[in-house]
């Protein structure tokens, strides 16, 4: 059993709408039903535009009948959900119109894209801002994947409506969830991951994040990815047409991790970037960050069953990656980083990253990512606490499951 619980406080005014949404249930009234067929019916008809691609309907029917059967969402989890899958939806039907009004955005080319692909709470995220801060670099930003449409361009890429509207959604979330910036670093317009992206085509871990749903899951990981990564490339060249362009695309996200092969499939001039962190430290502190954010879609997050949930997830694809790796001639494309000495100095780190690919690193960018640095230093929100006795793993159960990624971890040391 779990030594403590992982505490997680919500403002009175959550609790209470929840508490409602209980006594409705219970009255036999189900509030915000979700319907896959109703929510893409309606982008249809907002888009003025029918899907032709089967995989973001397939996918959108099995996260639906996961949410209904297996999650408990609350009252404002089942309203905060089908507002974000309708908004995913709709921004779908949209961007695939342009694309029929426009077929030669299908021809802008994505040269050399940079992906970081390391596991969760290995300092991805710091890694993707500062890499970010670099002018040839373009990160696909959380405005832009949240709501895409029109493709932004150099004139409002910097400062407009879209990106006010998405910080306000954020300030309630860190409202909702207090404990949230202390475990994540989030802003409007900061790089986003990829799962981002991959949720337009209902395709993506993004939902795993923010609810319990074991049956997506499973269809999720025999899902095409090859094909869900297609549907990544074309929204890059969806992005790109609005005339916001740098000589690399800068790309994130751990699920890479298990998709290796189909990345470079899709990518195949890819420069990827590992970062590796033991997995003692990441299975604690990526549950805390997802029980963090399952809190505010259910009332009935267990930790202890999210920690067991994660150490398979990662366990898996790890052990995915590793096969992908043994089987991939590139290594000249694959850079690894080690938790601790980016923990240590960030900016060696960067300098070996750019040494390793052949990149310069101007002194002005590097004056940005020190400032960076200083302005967003760890524990800047207070400390994130995490162990493997919150979650009622053990150490004996990490190096039985991670056996071949550790063998891996060591010769890298």
């Amino acid at each position: 059993m779990p030594d403590a619980a992982i505490r997680i406080r919500h403002p009175a005014t959550l609790r209470t709408a929840n508490a409602v949404g209980a006594l409705l249930k219970r009255s036999g009234i189900n509030a915000f039903p979700l319907h896959a067929s109703r929510l893409l019916d309606r982008a249809e008809a907002v888009g003025g535009f029918a899907l032709s691609d089967p995989m973001p309907r397939d996918g959108l029917a099995a996260l639906v009948r996961s949410l209904e059967s297996e999650a408990r969402l609350s009252l404002f989890g089942k309203f905060a959900m089908r507002s974000a899958l309708q908004r995913a939806a709709d921004s779908r039907h949209r961007i695939e119109r342009a694309f029929a009004e426009c077929p030669e955005i299908g021809d802008e080319r994505i040269r050399n894209p940079v992906f970081i692909i390391g596991a969760p709470r290995s300092g991805t995220t710091i890694l993707h801002a500062l890499l970010h801060l670099d002018r040839d670099h373009r990160a696909p930003l959380s405005w832009e994947c949240l709501l895409p449409y029109p493709a932004p361009t150099p004139a409002d890429h910097a400062a407009n409506k879209r990106i006010d509207t998405v910080r306000r959604e954020f300030d309630r979330i860190f409202t909702l969830v207090p404990d949230f910036r202390k475990k994540h670093y989030m802003a409007a317009d900061s790089p986003q991951e990829c799962l981002a992206i991959t949720a337009l085509n209902f395709t993506s871990f993004q939902f795993l994040a923010q609810a319990y749903v074991p049956s997506y899951h499973e269809w999720f990981v025999t899902a095409d990815q090859e094909r869900n990564l297609g549907w990544h490339r074309r929204f890059l060249q969806f992005l790109q047409s609005g005339g916001v362009r740098r000589p690399r695309w800068l790309l994130k996200s751990p699920v890479h991790l298990m998709r290796l092969r189909e990345l470079f499939a899709v990518y195949p001039d890819a420069r990827v970037i590992v970062t590796h962190r033991h997995p003692d430290r990441i299975v604690p502190s990526t549950t805390s960050l997802v029980s963090s954010m399952r809190s505010l879609y259910s009332d009935h997050e267990d930790a202890s069953r999210t920690g067991r949930e994660q150490l398979r997830i990662w366990a898996d694809y790890f052990a995915r990656f590793l096969r992908d790796r043994r089987q991939y001639a590139g290594e000249a494309q694959i850079v690894d980083v080690l938790f601790d000495e980016f923990a240590r100095d960030q900016m060696a780190v960067v300098e070996c990253i750019y040494a390793r690919f052949g990149w310069q690193l101007r002194a002005e960018d590097r004056v940005r990512m020190e400032s960076f640095l200083r302005d967003e230093p760890q524990g800047k929100h207070g400390a994130h606490e995490y162990s493997l006795a919150q979650i009622g793993v053990t150490s004996a159960e990490i190096e039985r499951e991670y056996a071949s990624y550790l063998d891996f971890l060591a010769g890298l040391g």
